[in-house]
Parts: C-alpha cells; structure tokens; sequence
C-alpha cells in the first residue's frame, strides 16, 4: 500500500511541472505580513510552518516570495540526515535556479535560536541566501554561532508548527551525499534525482494559508 500511494505521488510531479516557471521580477518587491503560515504537501504527507518577518525580514520576505511564486512546488528533499537537518531548494526547472541564484539577499543576524523544526536558510558566503532552507531535525545550538566561510550562524524564518513527525518520515538513506551533486540538479532537475538517488521524498506543493496572519 505504502509503495503504490509512493508511485502515485510521484506520478503527480512531473504533472505539476508545467504550472512552474520563471517569475516576473516584480515579485522580489512583495512585502510579507508580520507572520504567515504555509502547508508544504510531500510525498509522506504534509506539515504545516510560521514565519515571523522580525526574526529575519529579508529571509522571510524570499521565503513569502518563493512560496507564492510556486518555488517549492516538485522540489526534491536532496539531503535528509536524520540527527541533523532536511534541506530542500532546487527547482526542476535550470532557468528558475537561475533567476534565484542571481538574486540573493543580504545576511541579517541571527536572533532566534535553530531550534527543531526551525527552518534557516543554506549559504555558501557572504550574501549568499537565495532558495534553500533547511530544517532542523534537532536543537543545532551550533547553528547559531558557528563560523562558516568568514561569517556567523544560520537566522532561523520559520518554524513548524504542525507535521513534524512527516519530516521525520523523509527517506534518509542517502544522507549527505545528494548535496554533493547540488550543480548537476540545477542543471538537470528532478530527471538526475530520479536516475541517481530515486528513493528521495519530494515536496509536491507549498501554498500560503489564506487568511492566517
């Protein structure tokens, strides 16, 4: 039973694909609400975060614009350690990546603690924030501080507040390996997850909560 609600899950993604494209710039002037709640429906079910624009405005004004420009939608979860994080941010589609990865935000500090099931966002350097976040699977106190590429910590946007035990779900069996091959999925998507690592979960959708501020 498990197997085929599995198979029919990801019969659904390639499907989704066509509604995703490259966004009209005028997205980066989208302002968040002072807080915001999203569903994330995955190939194990679905969990439910809040961000708060105070931790982190320029994180969670990118997060609020990804989500609503359908950034998300059919996003593979490509590193799943389960003592550590889930992170999640490459788009099946190169040129979306591309729109992103030449729009990245300023590094703000860090104000809430990576806590579990707090969401931050990956970065390589300075400025360097643009579409991938991960999730805490535990309390990353050293998240906070820790020195990386010259700069301290990782801001926490998010947290869930629902459906964490589906996080704990996502197939874990690659560990970090897949966010080695990070250049080959944005050149080639979802197709070379598929081929190389065909045991991943994915997120199918990402949608704002209407109505919830």
């Amino acid at each position: 039973m498990k197997r085929t609600l599995y198979l029919w899950m990801m019969f659904l993604i390639p499907v989704a694909l066509t509604a995703q494209k490259v966004p009209d710039s005028a997205i980066l002037k989208v302002k968040a609400p002072s807080t915001f709640m999203a569903k994330f429906t995955t190939t194990k079910g679905s969990f439910t975060i809040e961000a708060f624009r105070s931790w982190s405005p320029e994180g969670v004004d990118r997060l609020y614009q990804l989500i609503q420009s359908g950034f998300y939608d059919n996003n593979s979860l490509f590193r799943v350690q389960s003592t550590y994080v889930v992170q999640f941010g490459i788009s099946d589609l190169p040129e979306v990546n591309r729109f992103w990865d030449k729009r990245p935000i300023p590094d703000e500090p860090v104000i809430e603690h990576n806590l579990k099931g707090t969401l931050s966002y990956a970065r390589d350097g300075a400025n360097s924030r643009t579409s991938q976040l991960f999730i805490n699977k535990k309390d990353n106190f050293k998240l906070d501080t820790v020195t990386y590429n010259g700069l301290k910590g990782f801001p926490p946007v998010a947290r869930i507040v629902e459906g964490f035990e589906v996080v704990d779900s996502f197939n874990g069996t690659y560990g970090f390996e897949p966010a080695n091959h990070q250049d080959s999925i944005m050149q080639q998507g979802n197709a070379y997850i598929r081929k190389h690592f065909p045991e991943l979960d994915y997120i199918i959708s990402a949608t704002l909560i209407p109505g919830v501020k």
